[in-house]
């Protein structure tokens, strides 16, 4: 990455910041005043009027300031138009919209910049846990403007994993043996980046998960020393045709090796 490039990714990523804050505030203020809510995706997944308003703030900056970029957004429809596009814009307004109209405070707005098929920039600001994320190609991840980094644990100490419990079951026991299964986070953004800061040792992420759900969260946690890859090992490519992925791992860089060994031994693969 060269100098130009260093700072074009830091501007894009002082402007997805600021525009996530902005659209925050606008979904906080729907924050346990019963928003209006539809349903989508054959009726399995529900989406509110404050998903829409933060999502109109978004496209309204973010648009406004970079009319070159492509745009994939959970609450746009979405336009091929992206596929011709360098970079773009990959936006979730409310990612985990549930929890948002449960009145529970684990969610965030998710903004990324993807160059290339990979997140340059990218934030996550929850508004009622009052917690900005923010990271930058080649840069440290920044939590409220503090670095930090993934676990240091090693594979002899006792892991945290944001795992199901049924999943958990088909493990082999010497890895069971060291694990303790974290409380559903509903987030799957922000369950990403409790292990870029250190509250998780890893995570794995069921099939069809999408584009928006991760993008930002992964480049936080390879700026704090961590990965998300497929079951293969391999790092994510965004902004293709299909944007939703198969299982997924998160975990610090020295540990993913060791989780998709145990992936690769369960009694039922």
């Amino acid at each position: 990455m060269n100098d130009k490039e260093k700072a074009r990714w830091q501007s894009d990523l002082t402007l997805i910041a600021d525009a996530a804050r902005e659209a925050g505030a606008v979904a906080f203020g729907f924050f346990n005043q019963s928003p209006e809510v539809w349903w989508k995706n054959e009726d399995r997944s529900p989406v509110s009027a404050a998903d829409f308003a933060a999502n109109k703030t978004l496209e309204t900056i973010l648009r406004k300031a970079r009319p070159d970029y492509g745009w994939l957004s959970e609450e746009t429809d979405d336009d091929a138009d992206r596929l011709s596009r360098e970079t773009l814009f990959i936006i979730d307004p409310i990612d985990g919209t549930r929890a948002f109209l449960g009145g529970q405070k684990v969610w965030c707005v998710s903004v990324a910049v993807v160059h290339r098929g990979r997140p340059v920039a990218g934030v996550l600001y929850a508004p009622a846990l009052e917690e900005l994320y923010e990271a930058v190609e080649g840069g440290v991840a920044l939590k409220n403007g503090v670095p930090f980094t993934v676990s240091a644990a090693g594979p002899e100490e006792m892991s945290r994993l944001a795992i199901g419990e049924d999943l958990l079951k088909t493990f082999p026991p010497a890895f069971r043996d060291r694990v303790t299964r974290e409380k559903y986070i509903p987030s799957l953004a922000y369950r990403i980046a409790m292990v870029a800061d250190g509250r998780l040792e890893g995570t794995f992420v069921k099939g069809n998960s999408h584009d928006w759900d991760l993008a930002a969260a992964d480049l936080i946690l390879v700026c704090a020393g961590g990965g998300l890859v497929d079951i293969e090992g391999e790092p994510i490519v965004y902004n293709r045709t299909e944007v939703t992925h198969k299982v997924l791992c998160a975990a610090p860089t020295p540990r993913i090796s060791e989780f998709l060994a145990a992936f690769a031994g369960r009694r039922d693969s």
